[in-house]
């Protein structure tokens, strides 16, 4: 049975650690600290934690207050909101000025599909991958939140770290190597290049089982790290395999995809296909219900590489 545990708590957690460690850390939240689970470090630390009451706005302008004070301020809500209700505070008073801020957006992509529509964060790597100075990580997995909390921690500058709602599968253990700006390649073929971020990995790693059963060499490349893209492995596996597939839990346009397709079309352009979400508006459901509507599944995600591995045979 697979292990299952949730990225929110692993930050909280991670948060805690790092105020115990000496870290000088503080966290801000929108009336959040209870679902973003910093009440770890409130219960603990109390002087080290504001609430901001449900106004995300003055949310990231304190935790910018507080990093211009030396301090590592951790501002904490839910993605739709950190994303595009704070898009201006995060753009001017905290990236353009380079401020030791990380952004921790929980409820990522389908994950907040319980909350309705306008819970549903399909967008907010897109947006944010466009303002300078920025580095964005999305985990994939408790173990990975963690430890994305902890690097963050010790990078210079604004961090947006995406998480998810509820517990998910757990994946990897603490030998697992995380180093930002770095992908790790979970499986290796010469047939066709998966390249996953986030939570969604764990389909893309089952995927990628299913098609080995079938013969089908697939080469597994996770990016949690969207901004800096490693941009030398990516070229790497697409020069090897001629074929790349990205799966994303996001709209295909503006995130991984986007990203992945930038580098290629202008150092090593190959066929490719993206799976996410269409340019469409995601609808309200459970994560797994919505998954299997926008075929964010492993037996969608090997289907589409069979299409894909057909478009290479016939060039």
């Amino acid at each position: 049975m697979t292990e299952m545990a949730s990225t929110r708590v692993a930050f909280g957690e991670a948060l805690r650690d790092l105020a115990r460690s000496g870290y000088d850390v503080v966290a801000v939240t929108a009336d959040t600290s209870k679902s973003m689970c910093v009440d770890l470090l409130a219960r603990e630390f109390p002087e080290r934690w504001i609430d901001a009451g449900v106004a995300e706005q003055n949310m990231m302008m304190i935790a910018a207050g507080l990093a211009a004070t030396g301090k590592i301020a951790f501002a904490s809500s839910y993605s739709v909101f950190t994303s595009m209700r704070c898009c201006e505070q995060l753009r001017t008073f905290v990236a353009y000025p380079f401020l030791n801020v990380k952004v921790v957006a929980g409820l990522g992509g389908l994950t907040a599909g319980i909350e309705g529509v306008t819970h549903v964060a399909i967008e907010d790597l897109g947006i944010v991958r466009c303002i300078p100075n920025l580095t964005i990580l999305n985990p994939s997995d408790a173990t990975t939140a963690w430890m994305s909390v902890k690097a963050a921690a010790d990078w210079p500058g604004p961090v947006y770290i995406r998480l998810g709602r509820d517990a998910s599968p757990v994946i990897f253990d603490h030998n697992y190597k995380f180093e930002i700006g770095k992908s790790v390649m979970h499986r290796e073929g010469d047939d066709v290049a998966l390249i996953a971020s986030g939570l969604i990995l764990f389909e893309a790693l089952n995927a990628s089982d299913l098609l080995a059963k079938e013969g089908i060499g697939v080469s597994l490349l996770e990016v949690h790290t969207l901004k800096p893209l490693d941009k030398e492995s990516l070229l790497e596996i697409a020069q090897r395999t001629k074929a790349v597939v990205t799966v994303e839990e996001h709209s295909i346009i503006g995130g991984l995809g986007s990203a992945v397709a930038e580098v290629l079309s202008e150092n090593c352009p190959v066929i490719m296909e993206r799976v996410g979400i269409k340019d469409i508006f995601a609808e309200s459901g459970t994560p797994e219900e919505l998954r299997q509507k926008y075929g964010l599944t492993s037996i969608n995600i090997a289907e589409t590489v069979k299409k894909i591995l057909k478009k290479k045979g016939s060039i």
